[in-house]
């Protein structure tokens, strides 16, 4: 074994061409980033790409088709965004289905 660690996201840059051609090379490590653990770091960096997890966009996605809800058809679309809603996002944060009597109470929820 020629090397003594795992180091994934060299060997990755690596591969790319890009493992010398990086912003911050040479540059020592802010105090910040040490504070943070990787998925606060990875959370941080992510958010500050403008990356949104499936489930926000979807989350998003719905509380617009709710106010705009007004058949059935509606409802059953609403709804199968909601089970992939479910299905992505964490657990406490699940919402039930929605009926087109209950539109009003779901656009107070979403």
């Amino acid at each position: 074994m020629e090397k003594k660690y795992n180091d994934l996201i060299g060997d990755i840059l690596e591969r790319s061409g890009e493992k010398d051609n990086y912003k911050g090379k040479g540059k020592k490590i802010s105090k910040e980033y040490l504070q943070m653990d990787t998925f606060q770091h990875y959370q941080q960096v992510a958010n500050n790409a403008g990356y949104l997890p499936e489930w926000l966009r979807l989350q998003k996605e719905i509380s617009i088709l709710i106010n705009e809800c007004q058949t059935e058809e509606d409802v059953k679309i609403i709804n199968k965004k909601i089970r992939q809603y479910n299905m992505s996002c964490p657990a406490p944060l699940q919402k039930g289905l929605i009926r087109l009597e209950t539109v009003d109470q779901a656009k107070r929820i979403w």
